[in-house]
C-alpha cells in the first residue's frame, strides 16, 4: 500500500507541476500576445474552467494522497524525501497560490477599469509568482519520484 499511495502521489504532484510549469512556458507567454481585452477575458475564462473535478483531485490529491503515503512509509527510506516533497509542493501550490495568485484572480475578475490597466495591474507579478510555483512544485515532484525509487 505504501509504494501505491506514493505512486498515486507522485503522478499526482507530477500532473499539478506539469500545470504550473505549461503556464510558465506555454499559456502566460502565449497570451501575451494577445490584445488587453482578449488577454483579460481568456484569463477570466480560464479562471473559471480551472475549477473542476480534474483539478481538485490533482491540486489536492497530490497532497493528501502523499501525506498517506507518508504515514504508511513513516519508517522507510523514502520519508525525508516525501517530507520534502510535500513541504515544497505545500509552498509553491497552495501557500502561492492562495496568497498571491488566487486573489489577483479575484481582483482581476472583479475589475472595473480598461482592459489594459487591469493587464498591467495582474500580467508580470501573476506570472512571476507562477514561475515560483513551476519551481517549487516540480521540486516537490523530483523528490517525490526520489523517494519513491528508495523503497
Amino acid at each position: 500500500m505504501t509504494k501505491t499511495a506514493l505512486l498515486a502521489a507522485t503522478a499526482l504532484m507530477g500532473l499539478s507541476a506539469g500545470l504550473f510549469a505549461t503556464f510558465s512556458y506555454v499559456i502566460m507567454p502565449g497570451l501575451r500576445r494577445a490584445s488587453d481585452a482578449s488577454f483579460v477575458d481568456a484569463m477570466r475564462g480560464i479562471n473559471v474552467a480551472i475549477l473542476n473535478p480534474v483539478f481538485a483531485l490533482t491540486f489536492g490529491g497530490a497532497f493528501f494522497v502523499g501525506l498517506l503515503a507518508l504515514v504508511l512509509g513513516w519508517g522507510d527510506a523514502s520519508r525525508p524525501w516525501v517530507v520534502a516533497g510535500l513541504v515544497l509542493y505545500v509552498a509553491g501550490a497552495y501557500v502561492i497560490t492562495f496568497a498571491v495568485n488566487v486573489p489577483m484572480n479575484d481582483t482581476l475578475e472583479a475589475g472595473r477599469g480598461s482592459a489594459a490597466s487591469l493587464r498591467e495591474a495582474f500580467e508580470d507579478r501573476w506570472t512571476m509568482w507562477n514561475h515560483a510555483r513551476s519551481v517549487l512544485t516540480t521540486a516537490g515532484f523530483v523528490c517525490l519520484v526520489v523517494g519513491a525509487l528508495k523503497i
